[in-house]
C-alpha cells in the first residue's frame, strides 16, 4: 500500500526543514519506505476534506490504505514500530528510545515553541520584553539538563533511534535564535543528525517543494 503524507504547499520557513512534515519524511527515509506527498494550501487545510484527516487543520497527515494518522509523534512512532531502523530490538533499549521521543515533544519542545510565539506572535505586546528573558531561561534550563545527559556520547541512548530523530528535529528550531550555539555538545549532536543521508534526502525533498520543484520521496 502506498504511503501518502501531506505537507505545506509553501512552507512558512521557506524549506529550511522546520516544518513538521520533515520529521515524517526523515523517519520514512531512515526506514527505507517510499512515499508520496500531497501538498495542501493554508486554505485547504481548513476545508472538510483535510479536517477529516487532521481535526486541527494542520500538517502532516499520514495515509496508508484505510489507516489515517495525524501528529508527528504518533506518525513517527507508527513508522518506527512497523519498520526496522528506528527502534532497538532489545526491549529495554526500545522502551528508552520511545521515552526520548516523548521527552523531545513534551519536555524540550514546549519552551522552544514558546520562544517562537513570544517573538513572532506576541513581539508587539507591551509585556513582550519582560516575558522574553523568562522564556529563554526556561529553554536554557532544559538544554543544560539535556547537555548533561548527552555528555560526550553521539546519541542519547546507544545507537541512533527515533528518540534522536525527534530530539534533533526539535532542537533545530533553536538555530535561528543562536541559543543552540551556546551548547557545543548539543550543536554537534544536531549536526550529526543533519549529516545522516536519510535526513539529507528528507531536507532536500522539502526544500525542492519550496523552490518550485516537484516533490519526491
Amino acid at each position: 500500500m502506498t504511503i501518502t503524507i501531506t505537507a505545506f504547499e509553501r512552507s512558512p520557513d521557506g524549506g529550511k526543514g522546520l516544518a513538521r512534515d520533515t520529521r515524517v519524511r526523515w523517519a520514512l527515509e531512515e526506514a527505507g519506505q517510499p512515499y508520496e506527498v500531497r501538498l495542501v494550501s493554508f486554505r485547504a487545510m481548513k476545508e472538510p476534506e483535510h479536517l477529516a484527516l487532521h481535526p486541527f487543520g494542520q500538517i502532516p497527515t499520514y495515509e496508508e490504505g484505510e489507516l489515517a494518522l495525524f501528529e508527528t509523534g504518533s506518525i513517527v512512532f507508527h513508522i518506527a514500530e512497523r519498520h526496522p531502523g528506528l527502534l532497538p530490538d532489545e526491549a529495554n533499549a526500545r522502551a528508552r528510545a520511545i521515552t526520548w521521543m516523548f521527552a523531545a515533544l513534551n519536555t524540550v519542545e514546549p519552551p522552544i515553541l514558546e520562544l517562537v510565539t513570544a517573538k513572532v506572535l506576541e513581539g508587539d505586546k507591551p509585556w513582550a520584553k519582560e516575558r522574553l528573558p523568562l522564556v529563554v531561561e526556561r529553554i536554557r534550563n532544559r538544554l543544560n539538563q539535556l547537555s548533561a545527559r548527552l555528555g560526550d556520547a553521539d546519541w542519547l541512548d546507544g545507537a541512533f533511534s527515533a528518540g534522536d530523530l525527534m530530539m534533533v528535529s526539535v532542537l533545530l528550531r533553536l538555530r535561528p535564535s543562536g541559543i543552540l550555539n551556546e551548547y557545543p555538545s548539543l550543536a554537534a549532536y544536531v549536526a550529526r543528525g543533519e549529516a545522516r543521508p536519510a535526513y539529507k534526502r528528507a531536507f532536500d525533498a522539502q526544500l525542492a517543494v519550496n523552490a518550485g520543484k516537484p516533490s519526491t520521496g
